[in-house]
């Protein structure tokens, strides 16, 4: 434990949080964040049209804009700001902004690329601990077949997308990511087992979001997002 501390300690991590409209959970995801560990915390603001900004920013969080909406635009503007810094980035973070996520679990996806050299790693709350109604069936369902028709396209097996993930930044720069909505985790994993990078998973627990879905909450919403996600999926064969 005390080597794996010292070697997260010589790298750079950056954690990227995509965020529209979570003015009541963002501040409490932030100071979860494990400080020891990150050394900048990057929210994307989503156009949100309440206090999320504003509270992320108070709260410690380096706070851009982007006005396009969608999850992977988000995602892209986060990564365009991190690859604009000085200070190179070893590590990116991506979890969400609704505290659906555990934060202080960021080492447990860490430690597989520091000791084992892996290049992406993925969160999987399927495997982990999914708390009661923190994922709807129709996400649990959307999920199943997404990850079944990557195994059989792209011979890969994973057990979720979740948005819970941790990847070395260089490796996330050479997959050239594009997808701008809900397709973009799909893209990452897909794009990875084309490029033959190593990957793994690690169980994560996960609990019912902070407010509202704003498109699993409803099965049109789960529908319209497993579409999109099973395009972004055949797309890139």
């Amino acid at each position: 434990m005390h080597e794996l501390q010292l070697n997260i300690n010589m790298s750079e991590v950056v954690v990227i949080i995509p965020a529209l409209d979570e003015e009541q959970s963002i501040g409490k995801v932030i100071a979860d964040i494990p400080g020891k560990i990150v050394s900048e915390i990057v929210v994307v603001n989503n156009d949100s049209r309440d206090s999320t900004g504003e509270i992320a920013r108070n709260a410690g969080a380096t706070v851009i804009d982007e006005p396009r909406r969608g999850y992977g635009s988000a995602c892209l503007r986060g990564i365009e700001y991190v690859r604009s810094r000085r200070k190179k980035a070893d590590i990116a973070i991506f979890l969400d902004g609704d505290y659906s996520d555990y934060p202080e679990e960021i080492s447990k996806l860490i430690q597989p690329i520091i000791q084992h050299d892996y290049d992406l790693v993925i969160g999987s709350r399927l495997s982990g601990e999914l708390q009661s109604g923190a994922m709807s069936p129709y996400q649990k369902l959307g999920n199943r077949v997404t990850t079944a028709l990557i195994k059989l396209f792209y011979k890969a097996s994973y057990t979720d997308l979740g948005p819970f993930r941790a990847i070395k930044f260089d490796r996330l720069l050479q997959l050239g990511m594009q997808e701008k909505t809900f397709g973009w985790t799909a893209e990452m994993q897909v794009k990875a087992a084309k490029q033959h990078l190593r990957y793994c998973e690690v169980p994560v627990t996960y609990r019912p979001r902070i407010g509202s879905s704003k498109i699993s909450g409803t099965a049109r919403g789960a529908l319209l997002a497993s579409c999109g996600i099973i395009a972004t999926i055949l797309k890139n064969i």
